[in-house]
This record gives C-alpha cells, structure tokens and sequence, in this order.
C-alpha cells in the first residue's frame, strides 16, 4: 500500500493535460480567428458597402474633376502662358515658356494687390464680428421658442434668402437703401433729404456685411440648431430643480453644447479669410468704385479673365491657397489647445 497513489478527483479525471505546444497551438488559432473575425478582407468590405460607395461616387468624381485636377494648371503661375501657344489650352502648358517665380515678384510689387488684400482682411474681421455671433444668438431665440409651430415659421422665415440670388439681395437693397429706394424717397415727400447708401464708400464695407447677415444668417441657424437638438431635456430639468434661472441654464448648459460646432465652424470661417463675396462685390463694384470694392477675387479675375494674363492670376490665387491653408492648420492648432476638435483630431 505504500506505493498507491492518490486517486485524483472526477475533474481532474476528467480534464486531460494540456502540453505546451497545444497550449500555443490554441492560443494561434484563437489568434488567427480574432483576426479573421475582427478584420475583413477588402472584397467581403466592398461587398458590404456597395451601395454606400455607389451613392459616393457621383460626388467623389465631382470633387475630382471640378476641385483636384485643376489644381495641376497651378503650374502656369511659373511660366508665361499663351493660351495660343497649341491647339488648346491644355497643350499650350507644354509650349509655354518657363519664367520661374517672376510672377511673383510682379504681385508683390502690385500696390493694388496689396490694397486689394487690405480691404479682404477688413471684410474679414467685420463680418466675424458683426456676422459670425448672429446666427448663435438667433438659434438661442428660436430654441427657446416654446411653440413648435412659432418656432417653425420663425426659422422658415430666416432661412428664405438664403436662396436668393446675389443680384436679387442687392436689388432688395438697392429698392430700400438706394437714392431712389423707399427710404430715400419717404424723407424727401416730409421734406428731409434723402441718402443713397448703395453708392457710399465709406459704409460699403458695412452694406456688405449686412446684406451677407440677411441672406446667410438662416444657414447658419440650421447648424446650430441641430447641434441644440442633441443636448438632453434632462439637464435642463435637473439645473431647474437646482434652482438654475434661464440665463445659468443657458449659459452652463446651452452654450457648453455649441462649443465644438462653433470652434469648427471658426476654423473654416478662417480658412475663408480671403474669400469675401466675389459675385456680391463684383455687381456693386461700378456704384462704389475700385478702392472699396476691390478683394482678392475680383482683383484675380480682372487680371486673369478681363486682361487675360492668365499666369499672374494663377501666381495669385495660389498665393490665396498657400495662405488660406495656412491659416486653416494655425486656426485648427489653436481650437486644439483650447480643448476642441476642430477639423480634424490631433
């Protein structure tokens, strides 16, 4: 009896010994089917998405065609391009002659590129500051609507000219502001003197931004609006009960939830610095002359398509690009020191 053994218990029994290999053997093959679960191959995902990737396409290749590949005519801002110069305009690239960065130097020794540059950064900042707030406090108006059908109507409303084309918003406006425009006419029948703003330079700066509130402003609502949708009731409610009135609610609540959608909204509005309003300014620029009207797409499209120097218009909408670029990369940086997103993710 000295040499029994001790019976082992049913589990153990019952459980055969697992060698070191079939352990790794194991541990491979529940690796191997993580992977094949986990990942799958690019015709099973293309499968599964076909129909995503079919509704895409017609806007992909739209992008393609109208956004990337004319960004390879940049290269006739360093050469003197002659449109002649082949059977067609493609072809006259590679028979116009190389002159390096001369275009350049030609723009930057412009005084009215510089001028022009001057009153798109003056546009600029007026519309971010008297522009960019009002579709805010316009959804905080309309939000705080208590009747869906008042705040239907309401948002309807300031959502309309946004449809509208430039020539009518400046025709609506001519009407009203001009020197024969109802205002005008209504102080002169009681004996005031009438005004024409439409043909002031010095406030054409604020008419610009006013008719870009009127006929923008209700796109700006709608973003905001849906961002507002998405804050629960229930925080209201609880910051009521805590004794919470409606300028903490909003305050603590309401405007905490708009933070990532106007931090990304404000880095796109920088990212269009120097785009201010080409057609807008292009239809008012007989009535208030060059000095006030001229930016950096009208100033752009004089030279490239009214006096045809193609080249020098190209040196300068790539000068706008580089910036523009720029300026989007240091505007994002800076939404992500202050804790936001922004365009994209660090």
């Amino acid at each position: 009896m000295s040499n029994s053994t001790v019976p082992r218990t049913s589990t153990e029994a019952k459980t055969p010994a697992r060698t070191p290999a079939a352990s790794g053997g194991a541990a491979a093959e529940r690796t191997r089917g993580g992977k094949k679960a986990g990942k799958l191959s690019l015709k099973l995902r293309f499968r599964r998405d076909r129909a995503l990737i079919l509704m895409t396409l017609p806007a992909v290749l739209l992008i393609l065609v109208f956004n990337y590949i004319p960004i390879l005519g940049n290269v006739v801002a360093f050469q003197d391009y002659d449109p002649y110069a082949g059977d067609n305009g493609f072809v006259a690239i590679f028979n116009s002659p190389w002159i390096g960065f001369e275009q350049f130097e030609r723009i930057f020794a412009d005084s009215a590129f510089w001028h022009a540059v001057q009153n798109t950064l003056v546009l600029f900042f007026l519309q971010l500051v008297l522009y960019f707030p009002i579709p805010i406090l316009l959804a905080l108006l309309i939000n705080s609507v208590v009747r869906p059908r008042i705040r239907a109507v309401a948002q309807a409303v300031m959502y309309l000219p946004h449809f509208f084309s430039w020539v009518l918003v400046v025709t609506v406006f001519m009407q009203i502001f001009g020197g024969a425009g109802v205002i005008a006419q209504t102080l002169r029948q009681h004996g005031y003197e009438g005004f024409d703003v439409m043909t002031d330079p010095e406030v054409f700066k604020y008419l610009v931004t006013a008719q870009t509130v009127w006929k923008d402003a209700g796109w700006g609502i709608i973003v905001f609006l849906a961002a507002l949708s998405s804050v629960s009731g229930d925080l209201y409610e609880a910051a009521a009960m805590d004794g919470a009135g409606r300028w903490r609610r909003m305050w603590h609540i309401t405007l905490p939830a708009l933070r990532p959608v106007i931090a990304l909204l404000l880095v796109l509005r920088v990212g269009d610095a120097l785009t201010v309003g080409f057609e807008q300014l292009l239809l008012q620029r007989q009535a208030v002359g060059v000095n006030a009207s001229d930016v950096l797409d009208t100033y752009v499209w004089w030279n490239g398509i009214r006096n045809q120097d193609f080249s020098y218009a190209a040196a300068a909408g790539l000068i706008k690009g580089v910036v523009g670029l720029a300026l989007v990369l240091i505007a994002n940086k800076v939404a992500h020191l202050m804790g936001e997103q922004g365009v994209y993710k660090k």
